[in-house]
């Protein structure tokens, strides 16, 4: 029998094993997945895993069935490949590990395998094709579960962290025509994007005509971080804003002399109230003290 041959028999007998014993490999199957089988208690619920175990069963059979030669690239494959990229993501979302996605293929090896073995006791050739293709079937599948899981936690923790940089970069309005952008934390290139795009949209928005970028927060500050503010800068004047650059700390005043970076005509400030004060003063305002009468 040509090697072909072989594959499509094998293939064709798995199809219709998964048809006539599909309630025992799923009883199994569930079994061995909630009894310490690699989920911890509580992820999920028994009837909802048996109803992901059927439709994957479901699927397995099919796609068997219409390929013979079991070539999971194939069109035959696309709804067990679609499946699990779906369960591999909404597992990602609900906390679960990449152990424990990958879990839901690699332990169907356990019941199906028991099943070919009672069916081809008296057939050690034909069991051997049998085990063999469950196996790289089984094995391909779950490392293409993995992948899918992978990247849609890489997805999530991308929008995470964008979402992070967007909540610590917020732009204050501190009075008509004046914003204040307070600064946290270490500024990168990709931080520097984000702060630069919400001024410049708040700008747009108030049509402010100075912002106070206020550094108190940023533990240091050496050439890169000087240019991201100056690269901000830049860009809010572009939108007919003047910046004020307050949190001039004299480590930070002393390490931008050592580095020889040229803040240009950029007003600085030792703290956001003497900015404040400026920018209020160069908006036309006048602050008087008033007095307290006894």
């Amino acid at each position: 029998m040509s090697e072909t041959s072989a594959a499509s028999t094998s293939a064709s007998r798995i199809s219709e094993i998964l048809h006539q014993q599909e309630q025992a490999i799923l009883g199994e199957w569930t079994k061995h997945q909630l009894s310490g089988g690699g989920l911890r208690p509580g992820l999920i619920k028994e009837s909802e895993l048996r109803d992901e175990c059927s439709q994957f069963l479901h699927a397995l059979a099919g796609a068997t069935r219409k390929d013979t030669e079991v070539n999971l690239d194939s069109p035959a494959w696309t709804p067990v490949r679609d499946m699990l990229a779906n369960l591999s993501r909404s597992r990602a979302r609900q906390g679960f590990t990449p152990v424990e996605t990958a879990t839901f293929v690699f332990s169907l090896k356990r019941p199906l395998l028991s099943v070919l073995r009672r069916e081809f006791g008296n057939e050690p050739a034909a069991l051997a094709d049998e085990m063999w293709t469950v196996t790289n079937v089984l094995d391909r599948l779950g490392l293409f579960t993995f992948e899918i899981f992978q990247k849609t936690r890489e997805e999530v923790i991308a929008r995470q962290q964008q979402e992070l940089l967007e909540l610590s970069t917020p732009v204050v309005k501190l009075w008509e025509g004046v914003l204040a952008l307070p600064l946290i934390g270490t500024l990168d290139s990709s931080r520097t994007q984000v702060v630069m795009e919400n001024l410049l949209e708040q700008i747009v928005n108030t049509g402010a005509s100075l912002a106070i970028i206020d550094i108190t927060g940023v533990p240091t500050v050496d050439t890169l971080v000087a240019q991201h503010l100056l690269k901000t800068v830049a860009a809010a004047r572009l939108m007919g804003a003047d910046c004020i650059i307050s949190g001039i700390r004299p480590q930070i005043a002393q390490t931008i002399v050592h580095l020889g970076v040229e803040l240009g005509n950029v007003i600085t400030k030792a703290s956001l109230a003497d900015a404040f004060a400026v920018a209020l003063e160069r908006s036309g305002m006048q602050i008087v003290q008033s007095q307290r009468h006894s």
